[in-house]
């Protein structure tokens, strides 16, 4: 199968080669999907889970890639719920070969039914930045209706989806980036905008939630925002800043397909819309990820008509 490989973590996305690599098999509990359609996104080449196995052991060649939308082709043994010729999409394990490949193995129990009226393109937008989103804001932020986010890089993939589901439930949005971000925040349901260019960050007043995908700096200036019994949540490692009085939170997304099955039903009755930068071809990932134009969402490749 053709599949993009990185061999050398300092050479970044200039490590990157189209080859042919060998299908992968479903092991145990696993399907193998053909992909249709493959996100990316940029600080994968940074994260150790793409050079080094569970054990630290190296494992490069890498294929990278996480999220993906396609059809199911083969079932492994002890795979239930699931089926062959099924479109399914969802995360694959951090530690494996990915999604930047005609076949991608994946455990079955990271997948979800992608409807048929959803686009592969739509769906393989999905997965990181909307389960990114929904676990920061609900899982972990407790947000409830009538509550304040402060939502940093609200023009991005993540943001964008923070933006659109904290609005539906109810809290009220200020959304941050550059200057040329505004216009784009405020589309996707941001009810401000703060340029953190020009604008004083601590003009914003109290907020019940901060969705942190910045840290530094940015981060702490954030927390002392929080008001008592609010929530700091980030995306970005260990917290640096705590509130006074509040939880500071980091994570890592996790596949959970009944939270991908409500997003895409969110996408299909039109409460929810994907934020799709660059959508290239397989053979044209690698010139637009080295690309030095700022695309404001979701890099999206893809790999079958």
């Amino acid at each position: 199968m053709k599949a993009i490989v990185v061999t050398d973590q300092a050479a970044g996305t200039a490590g990157m080669t189209l080859a042919e690599r060998p299908e992968p098999s479903a092991a145990i509990n696993d399907v193998v999907v053909a992909v249709h359609a493959s996100g990316y996104v940029p600080t994968e080449l940074e994260w150790p889970s793409t050079w080094t196995d569970r054990a630290g052991r190296d494992r490069a060649p890498a294929i990278p890639g996480h999220e993906f939308a396609g059809v199911v082709t083969e079932l492994g043994y002890g795979t239930t719920g699931l089926s062959v010729g099924q479109r399914v999409f969802g995360l694959t394990d951090w530690h494996r070969d990915g999604t930047l490949a005609e076949y991608v193995a994946v455990e079955a129990r990271n997948l979800a039914p992608l409807p048929g009226d959803v686009d592969v393109t739509v769906g393989a937008s999905l997965p990181i930045s909307g389960l990114t989103a929904w676990q920061g804001l609900f899982q972990l932020g407790r947000l409830q209706a009538g509550r304040t986010v402060l939502a940093h890089g609200a023009a991005g993939a993540v943001g964008t989806m923070v933006t659109q589901l904290a609005r539906e439930a109810g809290a009220y949005v200020i959304g941050t980036g550059r200057a040329a971000d505004r216009q784009l925040a405020l589309d996707f349901g941001a009810h401000e905008f703060v340029d953190l260019g020009s604008d004083a960050l601590e003009d914003v007043g109290g907020v019940d939630l901060v969705f942190d995908v910045i840290g530094g700096d940015i981060q702490k200036r954030s927390a002392a925002l929080i008001r008592p019994g609010g929530t700091l949540v980030s995306v970005v490692g260990p917290v640096e800043a705590r509130p006074a009085d509040g939880l500071a939170i980091d994570f890592v997304v996790e596949a959970v397909p009944a939270q991908l099955t409500e997003i895409a039903q969110r996408i299909r009755d039109g409460r929810l819309r994907p934020n799709i930068g660059t959508v290239a071809t397989l053979e044209e990932a690698i010139p637009a990820f080295t690309s030095t134009e700022r695309s404001k969402g979701k890099k999206v490749i893809r790999i079958r008509d």
